[in-house]
């Protein structure tokens, strides 16, 4: 078995400031802009969106991540993963569905635990860094149609 454990995510995080961080073979990281991904959004690729599915798609390809899911060709994963997700909402949703939409997410990197295993990293925000403040997360549409719903 190779060091690290059983499973690719045993052992601690990958960390982008280790003093070992230029082993052979060592993948090296992936730094994602603050901005998100500017180009335009893909068409679904699944049969019939519905509205809940339509906005959180869109809402998605505006994320950093959405760079490398456009890189790496990655939009069904990402479909299915909405799909997966708005279904896993519902209050009559499996634990086995909310366990797989858990899975999806460290695969897409949208976990910060998934960012590390794919050794992706956002760029550092450098105002607000100085002034030591947080950067504010803004409410979203999926909020507002998440919240019609009830």
């Amino acid at each position: 078995m190779p060091s690290g454990g059983a499973r690719s995510s045993s052992g601690p995080a990958p960390d982008p400031s280790a003093l070992r961080r230029d082993r052979v073979g060592d993948a090296g990281w992936t730094t994602l802009p603050l901005g998100g991904f500017d180009g335009p959004v893909p068409l679904w690729p699944l049969s019939g969106a519905d509205d809940v599915e339509s906005v959180y798609w869109v809402e998605l390809w505006r994320k950093p991540q959405a760079v490398m899911w456009a890189r790496l060709g990655m939009g069904r994963q990402l479909a299915a993963y909405v799909r997966a997700f708005v279904e896993s909402t519902e209050r009559e949703a499996s634990a086995g569905l909310k366990t797989a939409v858990l899975r999806m997410e460290g695969e897409l990197g949208l976990s910060l635990p998934g960012m590390h295993s794919l050794r992706w990293k956002f760029a550092e925000d450098e105002v607000a860094a100085k002034r030591g403040r947080p950067v504010a997360v803004p409410r979203t549409a999926l909020d507002d149609v998440l919240d019609a719903q009830g």
